[in-house]
This record gives structure tokens, C-alpha cells and sequence, in this order.
């Protein structure tokens, strides 16, 4: 009985390295067996991201880029541990997907359920949302001077607060907490400290509409190459302060 559970397991591994490739239109969809029959779904979630990504940005991507459909969690952060160098790496139950310039890796959402927490592949606008968010990583990495961001220095809010802004992540539950949060002078002083603590998707995606609605939709995306906050605040010809202050207040007269 043990003997056959063991043989299954090898079995069932074996089949999770069976990757499958798909060609589509801009991207390239790989998956396992396991998936085979969730493909279709899978890719209908991807093509509708990728008209909500152009619907933001405009111009289309600028490279193929991979999305790759892991059958659970250990997949997942077997890639991660190899991406980015962290052999002992266990990622957080929350955590179910990621983007850069040349890939996509999520936890197939069907699994999503059994996988992860705060996440169920049936609330519909919540996982579509979570797919255009990660397309957005894959937009702005083809952008930006280091592809997968590992090189950013002090914009993590910028690169995440776009990812919620521009997936619609920024809803009102969210934008109220953040002006409580004002009104009740519980906000971090510095912008380095917007992407921490339970309230990081609304601190940081609301700087984003601020910059978006002050500067325009053209300076926004001229803001994508950056990867430090230096030069982001220089291409804004604003302080920190001053773009704080001007947030704030934006937030408050909503």
C-alpha cells in the first residue's frame, strides 16, 4: 500500500514537469496535463487582461512573454527559489502569482481554493482583476530598465500602486480606509513605507490616481523606465513632501 502511494507521487511529479506550450497572440501559455482541460478558461482570463492593460497604457507589449500555469504550490516556489535566488524560500499563503518582463507564473486558479487564502477562483472579478494586475508587472518590466525590478530602489509603491490602480484593485472599500487612515493621521511619513502593513494596496495604488489624475495618463507611463525614486520625483519636478501633501489632499477631497 505504501509501496503503491510512493509510486503515485512519482508519478503525479513526473506529469507536473510535463510542461505544454501553447502559442497565442502575444504570449506563449504553458501548462501541465493536469490543466489541459482548464486551458480555455485560463486563456479567455488572459486575452480579456490584456485588453483591460491596453486599454490603460495604449501602445501593445513589446516583447512574447510566457505564462506559466503551475499545478500547486510547490511548483511555484520551485520557480521562485531558482528566479530569484533564495533556495529555502516558502512563499506566503496569499501569495499565488507573479509577473515580469519576460513571464507570468501563477498557481492555476482552479487551485486556488485548496492552494491559497484570501483568494476563490469563483469570485470572478477578484481573479480577473489579480490576472490584469500581473499582466501589468509584465507591461511595465518590458519598460523598465531592470526587467524584473530587482534593481529598484525605492519604488515598490509605484511598482505595485500601478499594478492596483490599473487593474481596478483601487475600489471603494479600499479608497475609504485610505481616507480614514488620513483623517486619523495613521499614514507613513515616507513613500518608501506606503508598500508595508495591511493597507499597502490602497496607499500605494491611491498615490498612483493622484499622479495619474494631477500629471495625465502620458506622465504616468513616462514614469515606467525608473527604477528609483529619485528619479521619479525629478521627472515630476516634486519633493516627496510636496507629492505627499498634494496626495493628501487629493484623497480627502474625494
Amino acid at each position: 500500500m505504501a509501496l503503491s502511494y510512493f509510486l503515485l507521487l512519482i508519478m503525479f511529479s513526473a506529469s507536473d514537469d510535463n510542461w505544454i506550450t501553447e502559442k497565442h497572440k502575444g504570449y506563449n501559455l504553458v501548462y501541465t496535463p493536469t490543466d489541459k482541460q482548464n486551458k480555455e478558461e485560463y486563456a479567455l482570463l488572459v486575452d480579456n487582461g490584456l485588453r483591460s492593460v491596453r486599454a490603460f497604457f495604449g501602445p501593445h507589449y513589446r516583447k512574447l512573454f510566457s505564462i506559466y500555469i503551475h499545478p500547486g504550490r510547490h511548483s511555484l516556489d520551485s520557480t521562485w527559489q531558482k528566479d530569484w535566488g533564495m533556495p529555502d524560500f516558502k512563499s506566503e499563503c496569499w501569495m499565488v502569482a507573479s509577473g515580469m518582463a519576460t513571464k507570468l507564473d501563477v498557481i492555476s486558479p482552479k487551485r486556488w481554493d485548496k492552494e491559497a487564502c484570501e483568494h476563490r477562483y469563483a469570485e470572478t472579478k477578484h481573479t480577473q482583476q489579480l490576472i490584469v494586475h500581473e499582466l501589468v508587472h509584465v507591461y511595465h518590466g518590458q519598460l523598465n530598465v531592470s526587467p524584473d525590478f530587482s534593481n529598484a530602489e525605492g519604488i515598490d509603491w509605484f511598482v505595485e500602486g500601478l499594478a492596483t490602480y490599473a487593474s481596478g484593485q483601487l475600489d471603494s472599500v479600499r479608497m475609504l480606509e485610505i481616507k480614514k487612515a488620513i483623517s486619523d493621521n495613521q499614514i507613513p511619513g515616507q513613500l518608501n513605507d506606503f508598500w508595508t502593513g495591511k493597507m499597502r494596496y490602497g496607499l500605494s495604488g491611491s498615490v498612483v490616481m493622484f499622479i495619474d489624475k494631477k500629471y495625465g495618463r502620458a506622465k504616468l507611463i513616462e514614469l515606467l523606465p525608473f527604477t528609483k525614486k529619485s528619479d521619479l520625483l525629478l521627472s515630476l519636478k516634486s519633493t516627496e513632501s510636496e507629492l505627499l501633501a498634494g496626495w493628501s489632499a487629493y484623497v480627502r477631497g474625494l
